[in-house]
């Protein structure tokens, strides 16, 4: 098991909304070694409820003898603000109030994200990410970070993701809000306020993460007399309990707000423009059966990224399929990276 590490900010952090935060604490993984030139850096940014150990969530990309190899790497992945795996988060205790800040956690876009992981690439020395990458969310934060300092990325890799979300996806964020609001002890302020209404919310977000085909090759019954107690009942209320024991109802919401933000168009003239700004090699990875960033979020960003390829992969897996789909992901990023 990689360490997990502690970054201590002692400044104070103005948050893109004019909030503030006194301290910050990130959480974070490294592993492999700086070659001479220290020009080997990956970065990875994680997905939504994902944690800064990426050997764990994506097993089959990151580790030995896979693409991400500590052998040729120096592999970074710090976990995000907001999040409960060891960043400031709402159970952090709000130096004010003497108090975990639930309720009151300042909002946090996608480029307070970026900003704070900034702070932790500045304290590593690190100056030039050879490859950043990321899949869902972590591609909201890669892509903004390619705009913020565009001279910093050599190589932009962007699996299932998009440039803005969607009216679609925001529908989404706030259902799940306000499913988790419809548990009363999320309003009570408790460690394990709203976690019921939490389970809930993500089962229902399981279905955008996968798709009809996928439940239909493995939650199909084989006795069609059935009238109770079907497998996809089981199945959904196992995934719900399955991130209860692990994540958290106001980390949760706080960062289902967070998603809501992601526009790299704000205050930048429009999306366009700030496409037209990033310098990396651009590979954009989108999953043909995506439900939540379809093809056109892909070709969005292909036609105003420049030096940017795009490629559509065909999975049963829908958006999941970017933590799936190994084989298909490593041989394309191998046949990006050649081609530089």
């Amino acid at each position: 098991m990689i360490e997990t590490q502690i970054y201590h900010h002692l400044g104070a952090f103005k948050t893109e909304s004019g909030d503030q935060l006194s301290e910050l604490e990130i959480a974070f993984t490294s592993f492999g070694k700086l070659n001479s030139t220290r020009s080997n850096v990956v970065w990875i940014c994680h997905a939504f409820t994902a944690d800064s150990h990426p050997e764990d969530w994506w097993p089959g990309m990151v580790g030995e003898n896979k693409f991400f190899s500590p052998d040729k790497y120096f592999i970074v992945c710090a976990n995000i603000l907001g999040s409960n795996y060891g960043s400031t988060s709402p159970l952090s205790i709000n130096p004010l109030m003497g108090k975990p800040y639930y309720r009151d956690f300042p909002l946090l876009t996608v480029r307070d994200l970026v900003a704070a992981h900034l702070l932790l690439a500045k304290y590593l020395k690190i100056e030039t990410i050879h490859l950043l990458i990321g899949g869902s969310i972590g591609g909201y934060q890669a892509i903004e970070w390619a705009i913020m300092k565009p001279n910093m990325i050599e190589h932009l890799i962007m699996i299932a993701s998009g440039a803005k979300t969607s009216p679609w996806r925001r529908a989404h964020n706030s259902t799940q809000r306000m499913i988790i609001e419809a548990d009363k002890t999320y309003f009570e302020d408790i460690p394990m306020g709203g976690l019921n209404g939490m389970k809930a919310a993500r089962s229902m977000a399981l279905l955008s993460y996968r798709n009809e085909k996928t439940y239909r090759l493995t939650q199909s019954e084989s006795d069609d007399n059935m009238l109770y107690n079907f497998k996809v009942d089981s199945y959904q209320r196992y995934q719900g309990e399955k991130l209860a024991k692990r994540f958290n109802a106001y980390s949760y919401y706080t960062l289902l707000k967070m998603l809501d933000t992601h526009d790299i168009g704000r205050k930048r003239g429009g999306a366009i423009n700030a496409l037209k700004q990033i310098r990396a090699k651009t590979l954009i990875l989108g999953i043909e059966s995506d439900l939540l960033f379809f093809i056109e979020d892909q070709m969005f960003m292909y036609q105003f990224i420049p030096n940017a390829k795009l490629v559509m992969i065909q999975s049963d897996y829908g958006h999941d399929g970017f933590l799936l789909e190994n084989e298909k992901i490593s041989n394309e990023l191998s046949a990006f990276v050649e081609r530089d």
